[in-house]
Formats: C-alpha cells, structure tokens, sequence
C-alpha cells in the first residue's frame, strides 16, 4: 500500500489528460523544457563569463610595452 505501481501510473496519467487534455499538457511539458534549457544556457554562461576573464587579463599582460 506504500508504492504506486503501474497500473496507478497508467490510471493517474489518463486521468490527467482527460481533465486538461493533450494540447494543454503539450504546452506546459514545452514550456518547462525551455525553461530547463535556458537555465543550463544560464550556467554554461556564467562559466564562459569566467574562462574569459584570466585569458583577457593574460593578452593584457603580453600587451603592455612596460614588461
């Protein structure tokens, strides 16, 4: 009585599209897919962000004429 088995699963999913139907569950199912990509493009950002910095202040360094 603990677990949910299969035939649960299966009953809970037809329920659930008759209550909202495929267009709305299509939806939604799309919309947490761009949000999941645009949160891994938000990480992959802030590490580029941070690879960038000791090679720009590297060219800085062999720039300067003083050295």
């Amino acid at each position: 009585m603990g677990s949910f088995g299969w035939p649960e699963i299966l009953i809970i999913l037809v329920v659930v599209v008759l209550l909202f139907g495929p267009g709305r569950i299509s939806k939604v199912a799309g919309e947490m897919g761009e949000g999941i990509r645009n949160f891994r493009k938000g990480l992959q950002g802030d590490d580029k962000t941070e690879e960038k910095k000791p090679a720009e202040a590297e060219s800085k360094d062999s720039s300067d004429p003083t050295k």
